[in-house]
């Protein structure tokens, strides 16, 4: 019996030896081929005009950098020249300086409102917000750049242990000043909810606009590399905005960037030019002997004397194969005196995992700073990634000890160490760095007494907390405590320094360890 063959259809794809119809060759060339007539994907911009073409009046701009290190500058210009645009909210770590980067946007009085972590030394910031012509949302660093990774992810919240038990979680912050100096409008306070037994903060993600950053290389597909510590910000806030408008060191050919080292997909760019204004060091720092670096800063006689005592005995807590990372101050001048052959890896919370010395003169690099804006080298075998990675890794726990200084510690392990009365410089990265002390032993390196002679280790703190029963040690020019769930421990005291004299001191109560010994140095 002969078989009938079944009628050809549209839904069927009529065969032959070389396959299907809807897969013969000819026509992956007809939809993939760049040699067709359809358009090819070019997102480079002719001018900064058409670059930003789009940005609106009262857009959140979300704007990449750390200090001076991967700053969008020539976007920033842009925008500072369109005197018909304002009123934006600004997400960034700082504002960068008067007359540099968005301080140029303060200036023009085009941002109504920022949401930062650090005000630093910037003045023009910090006046303008003091007398209420600018708003300011200060948040901790590490939980800015969740905010901006977890938008771009599209998660609305998120839960962190950073700021626990703070004036961020209280909602007690100011956020807008009237003229007089009166609060205008306080910060909101945070939900709270508990895991495994640890309280944590709700914190919602942010959701930008427009994004401006800064990469090394693009292509005209928009994909991207980074160069050095220049991620920072920039990953993170390249994928959240509804635009994202990237400057580039240097525009290559589609295939120059191997498909491995693309570090921003092209997915997350619209809109690409080439960087126009040069790359700028806010603080250039050169290499010095551990002598110079023991006794640099405002220190001079008794104070340099201190000072060199606590970086002394700070360095014997770096012990080999650890991860750490320093606080500004003392706590970074202790790599200096390591013992010979102890090997610690340094990490920055701008995204550096083996950071390494100051440089020596003609080899600092703009894309390559410490915490404090500073220049610095990197270790043999470092790794560079986006501060979102590197606060993640803070939190998880992963580095071994942080030290840091402080303002005030409590009887409980409480830490303050980011605001003074009057005073406006903003939160840092010190509230995620001491988010988990059950992994990240958290270590204090400060003067025992402030400059008027009042006591720095208090029973309760009275200036804002950093975090709570955080800290497991402190070290003080003429003392050395531990931290326990009883109360502080005295463990090393300096000879000419009776028990007495440093009760007289220290407001806090303290027990004498079984084996407390002379101060270690």
């Amino acid at each position: 019996m002969r078989r009938r063959k079944a009628a050809a259809t549209s839904s069927t794809p009529t065969m032959s030896r070389r396959g299907p119809a809807c897969l013969r060759p000819s026509m992956f060339v007809r939809m993939f081929s760049a040699t067709t007539h359809r358009p090819a994907i070019n997102k480079i911009c002719s001018s900064t005009s058409e670059a930003i073409a789009g940005v609106k009046s009262g857009d959140t701009l979300l704007v990449g950098g750390f200090g001076f290190s991967g700053v969008p500058s020539t976007l920033i210009n842009s925008i500072r020249d369109r005197k018909d645009l304002g009123e934006f909210t600004v997400v960034s770590n700082n504002a960068g300086m008067p007359g540099v980067g968005l301080g140029q946007l303060l200036q023009t009085g085009q941002i109504r409102r920022m949401i930062a972590s650090y005000v630093g030394e910037n003045k023009l910031f910090e006046s303008q917000y003091l007398t209420g012509k600018l708003q300011l949302e200060l948040i901790p660093q590490g939980t800015m750049a969740e905010k901006c990774a977890a938008g771009a992810a599209g998660v609305p919240a998120f839960y962190t242990p950073a700021a626990v038990g703070t004036v961020v979680q209280a909602g007690e912050l100011p956020v807008q000043y009237n003229p007089d100096g009166t609060v205008a409008v306080m910060s909101k306070p945070r939900e709270t909810r508990d895991f495994n037994g640890k309280t944590y903060v709700m914190e919602e993600s942010i959701f930008g606009d427009v994004a401006l950053v800064k990469v090394n290389k693009v292509d005209r597909l928009g994909n991207c590399t980074f160069r050095k510590a220049q991620n920072n910000f920039n990953e993170a806030m390249a994928k959240n905005a509804k635009i994202t408008i990237v400057e580039a060191d240097e525009i290559v050919q589609v295939g120059e960037i191997a498909p491995e080292n693309v570090h921003l997909p092209g997915i997350y760019v619209d809109r690409v030019i080439l960087s126009t204004e040069p790359k700028q060091i806010e603080k250039l720092t050169l290499a010095k002997s551990a002598e110079e670096i023991v006794n640099s800063g405002t220190y001079a006689g008794s104070q340099s004397r201190k000072r060199e005592r606590i970086i002394k005995r700070a360095a014997q807590e770096l012990k080999d194969g650890m991860y750490v990372n320093l606080g500004i101050g003392i706590p970074l001048a202790t790599p200096a005196l390591l013992p010979p052959g102890v090997e610690v890896i340094l990490q920055s919370e701008n995204g550096i995992l083996g950071m390494g010395r100051y440089p020596e003169k003609g080899q600092e690099d703009p894309d390559l700073i410490n915490p404090g804006k500073e220049t610095i080298t990197l270790q043999e075998g470092a790794s560079i990634f986006g501060s979102h990675e590197s606060f993640g890794m803070i939190r998880a726990g992963k580095i071994n000890v942080t030290m840091l200084g402080a303002l005030q510690v409590s009887m409980d392990g409480d830490l303050a160490n980011f605001m003074l009365p009057g005073k406006v410089k903003g939160i840092g990265g010190a509230m995620d760095l001491v988010a988990n002390p059950e992994k990240t032993k958290v270590i204090v390196t400060m003067e025992h007494v402030d400059r008027k002679g009042n006591p720095k280790i208090l029973k309760k703190c009275t200036f804002p907390l950093t975090g709570q029963r955080c800290v497991s040690k402190i070290i003080t020019d003429i003392a050395v405590f531990d931290c326990t769930p009883a109360g502080l421990v005295l463990r090393e005291l300096v000879p000419d320094v009776s028990v007495e004299q440093l009760e007289s001191m220290t407001e806090a109560p303290f027990a004498i360890a079984d084996d407390f010994r002379p101060y270690q140095v």
